[in-house]
């Protein structure tokens, strides 16, 4: 088959993972939880389970690409194959290595000098060329070409007498962002980065435990929410913790005065009915779209227009860009109300949920294409109106510019584009695949707002500011953001040749 380079036009998530033990049936509530978690990551999904049989441990495995649905069709697997009380589970977006070797597809396992181990790895390492080489060097073998499976092999080269000392070790040796769900044979490892930017929760299920991305995992499976898992935190849970109903846990040396939450997920990547970093993303987001409706409110009078008042009214209708702005509009339309401008939500946009929630885009004909496939407007509810049309982020702009050209063959008086995030100006090393600074759409007019707003042909164009951006998340002299995609302030070094396969690989995909 013919390789072809696509391009990535909206941001995507980087994996979600989920973790049981001392759960009967392990699998079904790992598969469960993958499911709410699948809007994390579209390209592969696998569970491993532990089974014990008298005195032997056996870690059972199933892993694919597509989706969960697609992955697990077969009942089979659940019931037959990934027998046991404890598991871990992975849903996958690739941000190093290729989907396209199955080895690549997590959770990895391994088995070494202390037994089994499975590892799920939600997040990117910045020092993963170094500590690669130093590997290689030493005579490792590497089986992928991801970043997770360098956590693997440091903690199988370790000199310590047991698993989460091992664990401890390596992990003191890498940077960057990660989320983490090991299984051994006696154990659930649970552990997270230093500065948590990716999330991260504990819950209970029955007597046992569950660990997930995002708190919506807990609802599918009727898991309790207890916390989130601190920045830094290792949690282990096994037997012990069963009986007393109390987990372990033990801390990475040098955790910074405050947490760097990505800021991105209360914007974009988690969904609105979860808990992440201690609060409701729905909470949030709302208070995204008020703040956005202070800063870049849209009145009701068309310039120059004498048409009565109610009649002017009635043409300002504000419309989502569905799904993932759905809540900032609600926010926007209600704080609009609140301002006295009287504005209504309409929905203006169709989205077809048969189409994946982010799609790659190989030549200009098929982007126009699959914007079309992907969104449809409502014409009786835009033509002849004043829209404001809400979305979460503009990246590369194709998309943005294609809906646009969508809404004005709908035929409205005008169309006015708000963002409930700042201007992306700088790429992500810890979890997103923002692509390089030049392709950027507001790096590529340096933040210029009136020659984006040519750019997109639309009436206006308003972004969130940072100030405000912060003024609507949880912050406290503990909790704080990462803000570096906006910014440029990235709170850890990054390796320079891990910015340089990043400039290189991290917008293409092969196919």
């Amino acid at each position: 088959m013919r390789e072809r380079t696509i391009k990535i036009q909206k941001p995507r998530t980087y994996c979600g993972i989920v973790g049981v033990y001392g759960v009967s049936g392990a699998s079904k509530d790992i598969y469960y939880g993958l499911n709410a978690l699948q809007h994390r990551g579209q390209e592969a999904a696998g569970i491993v389970t532990r089974e014990r049989k008298t005195d032997k441990t056996f870690f059972n495995v199933h892993r694919g690409p597509g989706l969960v649905a697609d992955v697990f069709r077969d009942e089979k697997l659940l019931t037959e194959v990934l027998k046991g009380d404890a598991g871990i589970g992975h849903d996958r977006y690739s941000t190093t290595g290729s989907t396209e070797n199955l080895k690549n597809v997590q959770p990895i396992v391994v088995n070494y000098r202390l037994g089994n181990l499975a590892i799920s790895h939600n997040g990117n390492l910045t020092n993963s060329h170094r500590l690669r080489d130093e590997l290689t060097q030493e005579g490792t073998i590497f089986q992928t070409t991801t970043d997770t499976e360098i956590i693997l092999h440091l903690i199988a080269r370790s000199k310590k007498d047991s698993v989460i000392d091992q664990v401890y070790e390596a992990l003191e040796a890498i940077r960057g962002a990660f989320s983490l769900v090991i299984l051994s044979d006696d154990q659930l490892i649970v552990a997270r980065d230093p500065y948590g930017f990716r999330p991260l929760a504990l819950g209970r299920l029955g007597k046992g435990f569950v660990a997930a991305s995002e708190t919506c995992a807990f609802d599918v499976i009727g898991a309790e929410y207890v916390r989130d898992v601190e920045p830094g935190e290792i949690i282990v849970i096994d037997d012990e913790a069963l009986r007393t109903g109390e987990t372990r846990s033990i801390f990475l040396p040098e955790i910074p005065r405050q947490s760097r939450h990505c800021i991105f997920e209360y914007i974009y990547f988690s969904r609105p009915d979860s808990r992440i970093f201690g609060e409701s993303v729905d909470k949030v987001r709302r208070k995204i779209g008020k703040g956005l409706a202070e800063e870049a409110p849209v009145s009701n009078a068309t310039a120059g227009s004498d048409a009565p008042s109610g009649e002017d009214d009635a043409k300002l209708v504000v419309i989502s860009v569905p799904d993932s702005s759905n809540t900032a509009t609600l926010g926007y339309v209600s704080q609009s109300m609140k301002m006295g401008i009287k504005a209504r939500f309409e929905i203006g946009l169709i989205r077809s949920h048969y189409i994946g929630r982010t799609f790659i885009q190989p030549d200009q004909d098929t982007r126009t294409l699959k914007v079309k496939m992907k969104f449809n407007t409502v014409k009786g509810v835009l033509k002849g109106r004043r829209v404001v049309i809400v979305d979460d982020s503009i990246v590369r702009g194709t998309t943005s510019k294609q809906l646009v050209k969508l809404v004005r063959e709908a035929e409205p008086a005008e169309v006015h584009f708000r963002v409930s995030s700042p201007p992306i100006m700088h790429p992500c090393y810890y979890g997103m695949d923002f692509p390089s600074e030049g392709e950027l759409f507001a790096n590529q007019f340096d933040g210029d707002i009136e020659r984006m707003t040519e750019e997109l042909n639309v009436d206006s164009l308003s972004y969130l500011s940072l100030e405000k951006l912060l003024d609507s998340v949880p912050l406290d002299e503990r909790r704080g953001f990462c803000t570096a995609c906006f910014s440029g302030d990235y709170p850890t070094e990054v390796e320079v040749n891990t910015k340089e396969e990043f400039e290189a690989n991290i917008n293409e995909v092969k196919i």
